[in-house]
């Protein structure tokens, strides 16, 4: 019960923190230049209509009158009209959710057993010639950045091999698979690097454990030892680590679509952005907020059932 008392607490600490990132999206968003009326409508549109459709989005009150408007909206469920799209920004929302969402799970797969199955090589084979492979690659892998490395790998193995798309999301399951896998792999060889690096170091670390130590007196088998007892206990760090980079993941995702022309949110923000789209830009950057804040406080959770000796 005093479990779920500390969970109710932390998600009534959110509030205020919600509340200061729509105050600095809202802001951000009216720094953007450009008229998003006149740009819709525009160079040659009269000034009388250009008036009239400000006033229909109530871009003609001052700044804080508009931000009172969107909290308003905003507690009633309601983002807002898109000016580009002429849509509710919900409904926008809710179509290219689905592709981020998967794109998302996509890496996430590839991640975990790759950062798994790297780390423990790494560690059980520490100073020879695997360790070093592996680690040096990290440094590499940590050191490219994504958007050079999915132009690259869209020019090697969609352009000149021809093995994969360069665009598009596909039409059923396995097309998504085929569509994503360049996005989810560019995606994927960003994070695997640190959180191998991470890994790697916690697992010697708990291999020079006392209480391994002990195990290994008592005679002990050296794999029951690893998997049940080693492994367990390095997780942990690790899947702070990977709550943390799931999180932002999720903002990731906009160069990666964008490079990829994969038709999600990242993809939905950038275009809003250029077209000066403010409640679009609002909405998912605030979007993207709330899921960085639920993954780490799920991971935060994770960790106390795994480990009661972590505390909320």
């Amino acid at each position: 019960m005093q479990r779920y008392q500390v969970i109710l607490q932390r998600l009534l600490h959110l509030l205020p923190v919600l509340l200061g990132i729509s105050i600095v999206s809202f802001l951000l968003v009216q720094l953007i230049p450009g008229d998003p009326v006149r740009l819709m409508l525009g160079a040659r549109a009269p000034d009388e209509v250009v008036a009239a459709v400000r006033a229909r989005y109530g871009l003609d009150q001052p700044i804080l009158q508009q931000y009172l408007t969107y909290l308003e909206n905003l507690f009633q469920g309601d983002l807002g009209q898109s000016i580009v799209y002429r849509k509710p920004v919900g409904e926008l929302i809710m179509e290219r959710l689905p592709r981020t969402l998967f794109l998302a799970i996509y890496v996430v797969c590839i991640t975990i057993p790759s950062t798994i199955f790297l780390a423990i090589t790494a560690a059980r084979h520490q100073g020879r010639k695997i360790d070093h492979i592996i680690t040096t690659s990290a440094v590499f892998g940590i050191t490219i950045p994504v958007f050079w490395l999915g132009i690259m790998m869209a020019r090697l193995f969609g352009v000149e091999f021809g093995w994969f798309p360069v665009s598009g999301y596909g039409n059923n399951f396995f097309g998504h698979l085929h569509h994503l896998f360049l996005p989810a792999l560019s995606t994927a060889i960003w994070m695997v690097p640190v959180l191998v690096r991470n890994l790697r170091s916690a697992i010697l670390e708990q291999m020079e454990a006392d209480y391994v130590v002990a195990g290994r007196s008592k005679g002990l088998p050296e794999q029951y030892l690893f998997y049940y007892h080693i492994l367990k206990n390095s997780i942990m760090p690790t899947l702070n680590l990977f709550g943390v980079m799931v999180a932002v993941l999720f903002g990731g995702t906009v160069i990666v679509e964008k490079v990829y022309a994969v038709p999600g949110l990242g993809d939905l923000m950038i275009s809003s952005i250029f077209g000066r789209d403010y409640f679009v830009v609002q909405a998912i950057t605030l979007f993207y907020a709330v899921v960085t804040i639920t993954v780490t406080l799920a991971v935060d959770i994770i960790s106390t059932i795994i480990d009661p000796r972590v505390k909320l």
